[in-house]
């Protein structure tokens, strides 16, 4: 059990300008049917932060206080059967954007076809335009190359005429 004031002292760390100066809490938790719905992360945070009210407080609670936090409980857990139940039967809106995007994905297809020709043509002339000025760079870049080639071969032959020189 904390005492009062470990819980003070839990609660400036808690409000704190470092931990108010950081960004949000992304939670990353999902389950197969995609995110976990808010109403379900609201309870989950209120259970944590019930649970943590229970471990701060004193060793001697009243009984109606537990009967009032159970009752507490049984209310959240209503409305979260409620809303789940809510959510599940929403199953038909899941199936009516699976339809959208089905419908969607149908009307694109020939759309994207006509692109991706247009860009194999578009794609073909610019290679026939590029393909005569790349031998035309090709042909003036090859004489400077072999004469900086000549250039490092003369320098490096250089070095190791020093280097012999030295050595003997």
């Amino acid at each position: 059990m904390f005492t009062s004031l470990g819980a003070v002292s839990v609660l400036r760390t808690i409000r704190g300008p470092r931990v108010l100066q950081k960004s949000t809490i992304r939670s990353k938790f999902s389950c197969r049917t995609g995110p976990v719905p808010s109403a379900a992360m609201k309870f989950i945070l209120i259970a944590a932060v019930a649970l943590l009210a229970l471990a701060q407080g004193s060793s001697a609670q009243d009984a109606t206080d537990l009967e009032k936090l159970t009752q507490y409980f049984e209310e959240m857990r209503t409305k979260l059967t409620h809303d789940l139940t809510e959510l599940i039967n929403n199953q038909d809106l899941a199936n009516q954007a699976k339809t959208f995007i089905s419908d969607g994905q149908a009307q694109l297809e020939p759309l994207a076809a006509q692109v991706q020709e247009k860009l194999r043509t578009v794609a073909t002339n610019v290679e026939e335009q590029i393909k005569p000025m790349a031998a035309n760079v090709q042909a003036q870049v090859q004489p400077m190359m072999e004469n900086f080639q000549q250039q490092v071969q003369a320098i490096l032959q250089k070095l190791m005429d020093q280097t012999q020189a030295i050595g003997n």
